[in-house]
């Protein structure tokens, strides 16, 4: 999954997520009047921010979620000649490859365009998808853990296999989870082709846990959630995101006075999240106000709280809790989509042989 609302339902307070917005009997797909938007499960929205635009536009949206992300795009990918809706929210950099090259999205330069980034804009060329938001994958440390037993956290990729940090780290499955997959990216970046599978040798023998998905590293496996805490969990490091320590703020209950977990910045891998308007939209016009609407400033503010990831457009202000507790990595690992698309599925094939087997 991602930075969102599953970060916040982990601390104890679930945030809306629409799987329908609008009323079900908002119209079929071709009126003109309803735009649909179709994501992964993590999307949120402030029904207000949602309202803002219905009313400005004359749209009525209608949202439909599928599953993690990576389900969402091959569903998306299988039914692209008669798809479910018009625009498509959550294809990453991780995945971006695997949507254009079987050409699931129309070209349209979003107005607004030019208050983005360009270090997010992946197809600025073309313009197939709209930068929407980012975060940073990175290993989160329950800071009690490091201060009772008076060991400095890790804070590079190197110290994860130093023998000090032995069975500390929990990890999710490279095959079935976005940061799991995420965190072996940011590996093969910093080592290359020829150095990742050495390290991750290293760090089975320094005792690495892997499980399927964020949920139970995060939720069960890591003492420094709130939920690990409950569950009695025993591994004081974790794969999972920069904004998790100001979910732990946030949504603490009772509220913690400072991040009861951090970030080892040198672990850090940056997610990029894209809209597309879809090649075969029955609403283009209505899917075209929409995407615009992704980059406006009021749904980029309302973004953080929603679904913790940062905005893309400059301008755009942040939670005090998000510059203070999960400010976004400063040199975080990258790699160009075409790599990741060339590589993805042996890599993940080979890393399964070395860590599962």
């Amino acid at each position: 999954m991602h930075i969102k609302t599953f970060v916040a339902a982990a601390v104890g307070l679930g945030l809306v997520t629409l799987s329908a917005c609008g009323s079900s009997d908002a119209g079929s797909a071709s009126d003109t009047k309803t735009v649909t938007l179709v994501s992964h499960d993590s999307w949120a929205v402030s029904k207000s921010v949602l309202a803002d635009f219905e009313k400005q536009s004359g749209y009525k949206v209608k949202v439909l979620t599928d599953g993690d992300a990576g389900q969402a795009v091959n569903k998306a990918v299988l039914t692209k000649d008669n798809p479910q809706g018009d625009v498509f929210f959550g294809v990453d950099n991780t995945l971006l490859s695997r949507a254009l090259d079987n050409g699931l999205f129309q070209s349209y330069r979003a107005k607004g365009l030019d208050r983005v980034g360009s270090a997010y804009q992946l197809d600025s060329g073309k313009h197939r998808v709209t930068p929407i938001d980012y975060g940073d994958i990175c290993v989160n440390y329950d800071k009690k853990y490091f201060a009772d037993h008076k060991l400095t956290p890790p804070t590079s990729y190197d110290d994860l296999i130093k023998p000090a940090y032995k069975n500390l780290l929990v990890t999710e499955n490279a095959s079935t989870s976005s940061p799991g997959l995420g965190f072996l990216l940011g590996t093969a970046a910093k080592y290359g082709d020829d150095g990742w599978a050495g390290y991750w040798k290293k760090l089975r023998a320094n005792g690495v846990k892997v499980v399927d998905g964020w949920e139970q590293a995060y939720n069960e496996e890591f003492s420094g959630s709130a939920g690990g805490k409950k569950a009695g969990a025993d591994r004081p490091l974790v794969v999972s995101y920069a904004s998790s320590p100001p979910a732990e703020v946030i949504y603490g209950d009772p509220k913690p006075s400072t991040a009861p977990t951090g970030v080892a910045t040198g672990t850090c891998f940056r997610q990029i999240e894209f809209a597309g308007l879809l090649s075969n939209a029955k609403n283009g016009a209505g899917g075209k106000a929409l995407i615009d609407f992704l980059i406006s400033k009021e749904f980029q503010e309302d973004m953080p709280l929603n679904m913790f990831v940062y905005p893309v457009i400059d301008g755009a202000s942040v939670p005090a809790e998000f510059t203070e507790y999960g400010p976004a990595a400063k040199a975080p690992e990258t790699m160009d989509p075409a790599k990741i698309a060339q590589n993805r599925d042996q890599w993940v094939k080979t890393w399964t042989s070395l860590v599962l087997k």
